[in-house]
């Protein structure tokens, strides 16, 4: 008889709906880790709950009500879509013994919820996957933590296998390369080739956190497949948050520079993100192609993250196989 495994897809999470209200209570969870903000408790307490959950949540929630669809948040709903995908992939190549769930980090499914639901149907393993190509304590220590903290109150505690990067992965660099590939032939190559990671502040990098390194990576072994040259690319950062200095350069500072100096065209592609969502749907392909056209660009391409694509749900399935015992 073999074992009985529980998959679960992670990924940040998103409100339960685009007001106000719920965007109010997915902050205070999602700013309240103190794995996203590093700063003295009692300082940010003040910051969060006196400013920040007072005035965020209205303009926030606006955004959201913008990339909004009939299926609900783009995230979870791609995210579901790719998991229900998986679970077929999987269970085609495995059998019936191995469960592939959604968990979200803040909001839901939750990944306590979704734990309990796997331990209830009897899973002796259990194997972790944050759709993160990248490390960041900021991301997936805390999936991590998230995990820990629910089985510390478990009775029975399965088997674990945690996954905490796969930014060098072939499968993942290669269905990346024919994503871009792809949107050339259709759309045409733009003059520059925008990588946009999700930002950090430059304290977490110099306190030894690898992201930033791993975001490098990622990006020359893309730029090699590509065959680009250097003046045909540019890697930088969005979504930062507050006065502390970031990792630079800034993705929006780049685009308007960019724009300012004479280029027309761009393509931009959010590598970090493995499913579309609020940074990209809106902070990219809204307010910077925005700032692209104000400053004088004539041509503002985003390129969509792989999504619930084939290449996608073939890597996934991939790492997956690849962290299965005995397989």
């Amino acid at each position: 008889m073999s074992t009985k495994t529980g998959i679960i897809i992670n990924n940040l999470g998103t409100p339960n709906s685009p007001t106000t209200q719920d965007v109010r209570r997915y902050l205070a969870q999602f700013l309240s880790d103190r794995r996203v903000i590093e700063s003295p408790r009692w300082l940010w307490n003040i910051l969060l709950h006196g400013i920040l959950l007072r005035t965020r949540p209205k303009w926030v929630a606006k955004n959201y009500q913008k990339i909004w669809t009939d299926d609900g948040s783009p995230l979870l709903s791609i995210t579901e879509t790719l998991t229900r995908a998986l679970q077929h992939e999987i269970q085609n190549k495995f059998g019936d013994d191995y469960l592939v769930e959604t968990a979200m980090c803040y909001g839901n499914p939750s990944i306590p919820s979704t734990i309990k639901k796997l331990i209830e149907k009897k899973v002796e393993r259990l194997i972790v996957l944050p759709m993160y190509p990248q490390y960041s304590a900021t991301t997936t220590a805390a999936t991590f933590d998230a995990v820990f903290r629910t089985l510390q109150k478990c009775r029975y505690v399965p088997a674990l296998t945690l996954i905490n990067n796969y930014h060098e992965n072939d499968l993942y660099l290669d269905a990346i390369v024919a994503s871009i590939e792809s949107h050339w032939e259709s759309e045409g190559k733009s003059e520059i080739l925008l990588f946009s990671f999700h930002g950090l502040p430059l304290s977490y990098i110099n306190a030894g956190d690898p992201y930033r390194e791993q975001c490098e990576k990622t990006t020359v072994e893309l730029v090699k497949r590509l065959g680009l040259e250097q003046t045909e690319w540019r890697l930088c950062f969005q979504s930062r948050l507050g006065k502390l200095e970031w990792i630079k350069p800034y993705t929006d500072k780049t685009i308007i520079e960019l724009a300012q100096n004479g280029t027309r065209s761009i393509d931009v592609i959010c590598p970090g993100f493995s499913v579309d969502c609020l940074e990209t749907l809106e902070e990219i392909d809204i307010q910077n192609r925005r700032f692209f056209i104000e400053n004088g660009g004539e041509s503002f391409s985003y390129i969509p993250a792989l999504n619930d694509s084939r290449a996608h749900i073939d890597m996934v399935s991939e790492i997956i196989s690849k962290n299965l015992p005995g397989l």
